[in-house]
């Protein structure tokens, strides 16, 4: 390891460069920041220790010209003063650390030890916790027998797997993807018995879901007079909160922290009209027929969601002002800042921003986007890139003044697929990927749960003989006409509409400003 020594007194550390020479560091040394830059330029070091007293250009003047040449190298700041001003200048110049003279050589040496060996100490520890964790979180996928099981194992799953990515360790990335396909096929198991029993007991009176998430998660807010602003990401998957989570609380209190369980089919226009409606889709087709544009009707199938909004707060009776925004595109999500009068000045305000449903669709019509969003822990960061720079970030700041609470959740989630299932069916069946509804279906049982008799699970029904069935996680169905073609076209893409736990299980958090 090669180590730059700046300092103009530097005569008086050489028994710190021979202790570090001893240890096997090699140690050059300059006495001022030009010639530290020049020394720079022309060789390779590994990390500075730059005095900040120094005549003709100090410290902190030289530090900015270390980073315009080589941002990444570590920088340890070396100084007389511990005035404070002095430390969050530096500091705010992303040194890696800072030492106040007279320093000793075990000063040094932590130090090193902590610029470099942090993060890959980190690094350990996280896969020895995981090892540790590894046992128990099996045991935990063969004892669920409730959805509120399931969704503290997928939390503990999920931030197991954000973590691990972060810290770029991928030693347990093989053993974590094995440990979670078990977990989702379990999973699959667990909702394939149970589904229908939720429904007959009363969806609304279930764990948290699509149906009862405003009555359950928003009107108790309301209740104590606090003013919400609900927003809905459309396919905001559980990782992709936990990627942001940390600029959201940059700003806010973190209150509640929930799963919410998406009703099936996991697609916009049953999941998220049943949000806003408080209803199933079966019910919302009767109740408002005028509302509900069906799988086999042309035209779009989320027109409607502001009345069913009002409806729903009207057959409670509530008298809350109600403002519903809806951002479905690039343009009106660059506006959301437009907004911000509105949504202040309403009891009960709802942003709809479809943004990360448009990532995932154009991963799979544009190789650059798959590029990209190539797994995961990409399109996490794709999420999280995204949010950092847009204007519904600026928004939350700018709502941090006032007193609102805000809850943030998803209609449903999205899965990797790429296990092609084929199937047959009339010209009028749907073309979602991760189910199918209609008559005549012909495909493998093993590879699907399906539902013959749809009004028991709150779902519409179209034709008598109706079916709706749904993939199971990692599948995808493709016509036998071009199978080969369209199983190529959608291998490894994200899809939504079927049993997984990233598809059913979306973050519901609730927060205040700080």
């Amino acid at each position: 390891m090669k180590i730059l020594w700046v300092d103009d007194e530097i005569e008086m550390l050489k028994p710190h460069i021979i202790f570090l020479t001893s240890k096997g560091y090699d140690v050059d040394v300059a006495t001022n920041g030009h010639d530290a830059v020049d020394m720079i330029k022309e060789n390779s070091f590994d990390i500075v220790f730059l005095d900040e007293h120094m005549p003709g250009i100090t410290g902190l003047q030289t530090l900015p010209l270390i980073k315009e040449y080589d941002d990444s190298l570590p920088v340890v700041m070396v100084t007389k003063s511990e005035e404070e001003n002095v430390m969050e200048e530096a500091i705010g110049s992303r040194i890696a650390d800072y030492l106040i003279k007279p320093v000793r050589p075990a000063q040094i040496l932590l130090c090193l030890k902590k610029v470099f060996d942090n993060r890959r100490l980190v690094k350990q520890k996280l896969t020895t916790d995981y090892r540790q964790s590894f046992m128990q979180l099996s045991q935990e996928i063969n004892m669920c027998v409730s959805m509120e099981d399931w969704k503290q194992l997928f939390v503990k799953l999920e931030k197991w797997e954000v973590e691990l990515s972060e810290s770029g360790d991928n030693t347990m990335d093989e053993i974590l993807s094995m440990q979670k396909k078990e977990a989702n096929q379990e999973f699959f198991k667990f909702v394939q018995r149970n589904y229908c029993d939720w429904h007959e007991d009363g969806i609304e009176n279930f764990s948290l879901n699509s149906v009862n998430a405003i009555s359950k998660g928003v009107f108790p807010l309301l209740d104590q007079s606090k003013k919400v602003f609900l927003l809905v990401v459309d396919n905001l998957r559980f990782d992709h909160w936990l990627a942001i989570k940390e600029m959201i609380l940059e700003r806010y209190s973190l209150i509640k922290e929930e799963v919410c369980c998406s009703i099936l089919p996991t697609a916009t226009m049953y999941a998220r009209n049943s949000l806003f409606a408080g209803l199933t889709p079966e019910r919302i087709a009767s109740m408002y027929p005028d509302c509900w544009v069906g799988e086999d009707e042309s035209g779009f199938k989320n027109l409607h969601e502001e009345t069913l909004l009002v409806k729903q707060f009207e057959r409670s009776r509530r008298k809350e002002s109600v403002q519903f925004i809806k951002a479905s595109n690039a343009t009106s999500g660059g506006k959301v800042l437009d907004h911000y009068s509105k949504i202040v000045q309403s009891d009960f305000s709802v942003l709809v921003i479809n943004f990360i449903d448009m990532i995932s669709h154009a991963r799979t019509d544009m190789e650059m986007i798959k590029e990209l969003a190539a797994d995961e822990a990409a399109f996490r960061s794709l999420a999280r890139s995204w949010f950092e720079h847009s204007q519904l970030l600026e928004l939350l700041e700018k709502l941090s003044s006032e007193d609102i609470h805000i809850v943030l959740t998803s209609d449903h989630g999205t899965t990797r697929v790429k296990n092609a299932v084929k199937i047959q069916g009339e010209k009028n069946t749907n073309t979602n990927l991760r189910y199918k509804l209609g008559r005549n279906l012909k495909y493998p049982s093993k590879n699907v749960f399906e539902i013959s008799k749809p009004v028991e699970v709150g779902l519409p029904h179209p034709q008598v003989s109706t079916k709706y069935i749904f993939g199971k996680p990692g599948d995808y169905f493709v016509y036998k006409n071009n199978f080969s073609q369209f199983s190529a076209t959608y291998y490894d893409t994200f899809q939504h509409g079927g049993v997984s736990m990233e598809e059913m299980l979306v973050p519901f958090v609730v927060l205040k400003s700080k």
